[in-house]
């Protein structure tokens, strides 16, 4: 892409994942409402543990799943659209899953490889978000019990924040 021009430099890559070559990592897009810190933590646990995940079975010769560009394409959309209660691909013959079931599959499957990187913690939370709910889904909630006031979700988004900094 620098080479035709289209970039200047690798950082303007805008892709969901994307190298940072100058700093030797990767960087990830968040997801949307993620209000407090150990939800980002439990996240970044979950991130760092596909990436090495991948990594060990690449050193190991496997070759990757992956899936159609067009599965990917229509996953993003209905995690965009249905967030947590996404149906999602989750093969190349378009057998599809809950999110929330794939990612608790997930935290149990990277089980071990998050006590080799001393995440276990951070991963072991993503249960019990999805069982508490998204922020997103949080927020939509107290917005329709207090009859649209944003101010009182905002207020909560607060105080969710820095509950965990006390």
């Amino acid at each position: 892409m620098m080479t035709t021009g289209v970039i200047d430099a690798l950082g303007e890559n805008r892709w969901d994942v994307r190298p940072a070559a100058h700093l030797g990592t990767l960087e990830y897009r968040n997801c949307d409402s993620v209000s407090t810190i150990h939800e980002i933590g439990a996240i970044t646990a979950l991130i760092q543990c596909l990436v090495e995940e991948a990594s060990r079975k690449l050193d190991d010769g496997q070759e990757l799943p992956a899936l159609q560009p067009w599965h990917v394409q229509e996953n993003k959309w209905r995690a965009a659209r249905y967030g947590l209660d996404a149906i999602v691909i989750t093969g190349s013959d378009n057998s599809e899953r809950l999110v929330t079931d794939d990612l608790i599959d997930m935290t149990k499957r990277l089980a071990p490889i998050a006590a080799d990187l001393d995440c276990s913690e951070e991963l072991a939370r993503i249960p019990g978000m999805i069982k508490r709910g998204a922020g997103y889904q949080r927020q939509h909630a107290l917005a329709a019990e207090s009859g649209g006031d944003l101010r009182k979700v905002v207020l909560a988004m607060v105080e969710e924040t820095a509950a965990e900094l006390r």
